[in-house]
């Protein structure tokens, strides 16, 4: 008779604990999406400092929660970029594809900084903030290894200054950062102006030039005196 009744227990339970354990599986889901949104949304904003508090409070998950997930700030930014680090990946090889050498390097400069305008915190991930985690590693050594593949291709073709090298590319990110934090209702358009400049700046003599984004209304006083009462 007692096996009979666990049997019967189990039989009643059963389906309810399967029901109960799926739930918990979607609430895991749920939470888990929810603090890669939160992520995504304030490491662009506020760039990859931002604190897992703010993290958490944006997605409305406790603490406990957002640390069962992610363990440590590095395991969220991995996860949070990944999508990034593939989109780069994917514009060094359409860069690369290209039979004009020239044309492919900047097509890839202008992709990276776009894509550094439109998320204040990838630029960063992008030159090393990301901790040296094999995946993270790999994506950045194959970033670096296309771009420099970029370069010479374009070198080679004599379209590309002799004395442009990879750490140029820094300065072009560095510059654009400054586009991002000083140009917020404007961001776009003004990075893809400065990185015209630049790469007009670094084409051979014999290099046909390429037409300038339109100019960007700009607040001279803002940037050059930010302190200065309006």
């Amino acid at each position: 008779m007692a096996a009979e009744d666990s049997q019967m227990t189990s039989a009643v339970n059963g389906p309810a604990a399967a029901e109960a354990e799926a739930s918990l599986r979607a609430d895991a889901r749920e939470n888990r999406q929810k603090i890669l949104a939160a992520a995504r949304h304030l490491f662009a904003t506020k760039g990859i400092d931002v604190p897992m508090s703010a993290i958490a409070r944006e997605a409305e998950v406790g603490m406990a929660t957002l640390y069962r997930r992610f363990p440590t700030r590095q395991d969220l930014l991995i996860e949070v970029f990944a999508e990034q680090f593939a989109q780069c990946a994917a514009i060094v090889e359409a860069a690369l594809a290209d039979p004009d050498a020239w044309r492919g390097l900047c097509t890839a400069v202008e992709g990276l900084a776009a894509m550094q305008a439109e998320d204040h915190g990838f630029s960063a991930a992008f030159v090393g903030r990301l901790p040296q985690a094999s995946m993270v590693a790999e994506k950045l050594r194959q970033g670096v290894a296309g771009f420099q593949q970029l370069i010479h291709r374009a070198k080679n073709s004599g379209r590309l200054r002799r004395d442009f090298t990879f750490d140029d590319l820094a300065l072009v990110l560095m510059a654009n950062s400054g586009v991002v934090q000083n140009a917020p209702n404007s961001t776009a358009a003004a990075s893809k102006r400065l990185v015209g400049y630049l790469l007009d700046a670094f084409r051979t003599d014999g290099t046909p030039r390429r037409p300038l984004p339109p100019p960007v209304p700009t607040d001279l006083t803002r940037v050059a005196f930010p302190s200065t009462p309006r």
